[in-house]
């Protein structure tokens, strides 16, 4: 399967709006409006099979050493081909490019980033930036089932 990867234009905000909804619905992935998704749009990297939106991250900063993974999605009946590890694999690439140390990320799919190389942390070692800014916005906060990992560089 021949998936090509591209950084996130403003015109592709709403597709990556339709492709998430299904899990800011669940609860799994956090709502972010479409001014965030514009503010923040440099940190996408999407996923095309042909012309078709499969699925995207974003690499977020939080310090002049630490960025996060966030909003990962792979289309529904696509996930399990590799696009989430290439999307967490260009990621990781990325922050190795800025000169970054750490990459964080919150999931409820654990093995799948310890499979990466990523280590379970506590999440009261978290950037306190990164609580207030996002957790607080989830519908599960403050009781989170979320796991905190992290990947040194």
């Amino acid at each position: 399967m021949k998936i090509k990867f591209l950084k996130a234009k403003l015109s592709n905000i709403h597709e990556m709006r339709e492709l998430i909804l299904p899990e800011i619905e669940s609860g799994v992935i956090l709502d972010r409006s479409e001014d965030e998704i514009a503010t923040n749009i440099r940190s996408y990297t999407l996923a095309f099979k042909e012309n078709e939106l499969v699925g995207f991250t974003a690499l977020h900063i939080h310090t002049n050493y630490l960025a996060e993974i966030r909003s990962l999605i792979v289309k529904d009946g696509l996930r399990g081909a590799k696009i989430g590890e290439r999307l967490v694999q260009n990621a990781l690439d990325e922050a190795v490019d800025l000169g970054l140390q750490r990459v964080l990320v919150l999931t409820y799919k654990q093995s799948f980033f310890e499979r990466l190389g990523f280590v379970e942390i506590p999440k009261e070692s978290l950037p306190e930036q990164k609580i207030w800014a996002d957790c607080i916005k989830c519908k599960h906060f403050p009781v989170c089932n979320e796991v905190s990992l992290i990947k040194n560089l």
